[in-house]
């Protein structure tokens, strides 16, 4: 591979789709754990109907292909007259799959906090909904942390899919690139620039369960 080339023509065209990659991981992510909260909260404190419903959503997004979901909210939707564009699609399949996920880590985290955080909540005359949003929620993020910063690293690479319907993220570029070049080393490139966008963000990870872990709790636990 020609030095000159890879610095000033390849790297930097595949560079200019990091922002675009992080950008749809950053709003899927953030509308999965919107929905995921609530879903968390229908399973744990809603009535039983509401928790079937919640569950009906999770096994659904969770037994079918993501690939599938862009592709019914990209091309299906349009036939009852609903049109997004490739990279508003985007965001919604892939929100919509991690709200799932992250349902069920959040709703672990929620069933992990001792039933005495419950029971001073309803003694302080706290409804179930201020219970869940001043006690139960704030702590249950913190246990989750690990794990819904695994759900991120992950959506970073499921952005990849989004190269399917036209959305010019990091892989979308490699594509083009590879196809101008001729060059399938390339796709070696675009796999060594995704672990140096991951890599750091797990590491993140263990520093922020290191500083927002709830003092005592692991003792508490034993």
């Amino acid at each position: 591979m020609d030095i000159n080339r890879f610095l000033f023509e390849i790297l930097p065209y595949l560079a200019e789709g990091i922002p675009v990659t992080m950008e749809l991981t950053l709003l899927s992510f953030a509308l999965g754990l919107a929905l995921g909260a609530i879903l968390a909260a229908a399973r744990v404190f809603g009535s039983k109907p509401l928790s079937v419903v919640a569950r009906s959503y999770i096994e659904f997004f969770r037994g079918t292909p993501l690939l599938v979901q862009i592709f019914f909210i990209y091309f299906g939707l349009p036939a009852i007259g609903i049109k997004l564009d490739a990279f508003a699609a985007s965001i919604i399949a892939i929100g919509l799959n991690s709200a799932s996920y992250q349902a069920e880590i959040l709703r672990s985290a929620i069933k992990s906090i001792p039933e005495e955080q419950y029971l001073s909540a309803e003694s302080l005359g706290m409804t179930t909904v201020q219970t869940y949003r001043f006690i139960i929620f704030p702590q249950a993020i913190r246990v989750a942390t690990p794990a819904l910063v695994n759900e991120f690293v992950a959506l970073i690479k499921y952005t990849s899919l989004a190269s399917i319907i036209g959305v010019a993220e990091l892989f979308r570029r490699t594509e083009y690139m590879v196809s101008y070049t001729f060059m399938p080393e390339i796709y070696l490139l675009s796999a060594v620039i995704y672990l140096a966008i991951c890599l750091p963000t797990s590491q993140f990870s263990k520093m922020l369960e290191s500083r927002y872990a709830i003092p005592g709790y692991r003792r508490a636990l034993v």
